[in-house]
């Protein structure tokens, strides 16, 4: 168990060219930050950034399909859902870029280019945790690049417990990774930045990933 204090990235599909969302109510940054901060207590589109997850696999359950697309490390996508964020930036961008490269293999002609824009905001996290860090060295399929069957073990257990969540080092590169089972223990979101995957199937090459709009920050294969 660990208690913790601090804030995780999460990586999702955005659309770069948005306005605030209380952008009709006030004039400066910090009107908005107040905006969003009073709507992300009820139901809107900000609150729905800590809860929405918790949702996937809870409103329509198909236990007879082998894969469905919520299946994720810790949850199956029949019963409950999670919520996954990283505690470095280069994590979240490993572990999108395996999942939305995948998704492009599989959903696009091959001889396109293919932009997906995405958004890092920050939640604040505060609750004891179940540390699974270095637990691979004694379970390795813990870290599996795609059977997920062992880890969803895992995650049921945690949930049934009444877990608030786990850290485990990512299967993608060497950083860290949340798993939140509740959304008791999120608060306090804020944007962060967006970032550009480009990615052309035909050649196979590495996503390029972009802050600023032909700026790279990164290559991932």
């Amino acid at each position: 168990m660990t208690v913790f204090d601090g804030d995780v990235l999460r990586n999702i599909k955005a659309v770069r060219d948005i306005k605030p969302l209380c952008d009709d109510l006030g004039e400066t940054d910090a009107d908005f930050q107040v905006g969003d901060a009073v709507a992300a207590k009820g139901d809107s589109v900000v609150g729905d950034l800590l809860t929405r997850p918790f949702k996937y696999g809870t409103a329509v359950a198909y236990p007879f399909i082998k894969d469905i697309w919520q299946h994720t490390r810790f949850s199956d996508g029949t019963e409950f859902g999670v919520w996954y964020g990283s505690l470095e930036l280069e994590t979240t961008i490993y572990e999108s870029v395996y999942h939305w490269r995948r998704f492009v293999v599989n959903s696009f002609p091959k001889e396109r280019q293919v932009v997906g824009e995405r958004i890092v905001f920050k939640a604040l996290c505060q609750g004891i945790l179940v540390s699974l860090l270095d637990k691979e060295t004694v379970a390795p399929e813990l870290l599996h690049p795609s059977d997920y069957s062992f880890s969803n073990a895992v995650g049921k257990y945690m949930r049934d417990q009444n877990q608030n969540g786990l850290l485990v080092k990512s299967a993608r590169c060497s950083g860290i990774n949340a798993a939140i089972f509740t959304e008791k223990v999120l608060s306090n979101v804020r944007d962060h930045f967006f970032l550009s995957y480009i990615f052309s199937p035909a050649d196979g090459g590495p996503v390029r990933v972009e802050r600023a709009r032909g700026e790279q920050i990164l290559a991932v294969q």
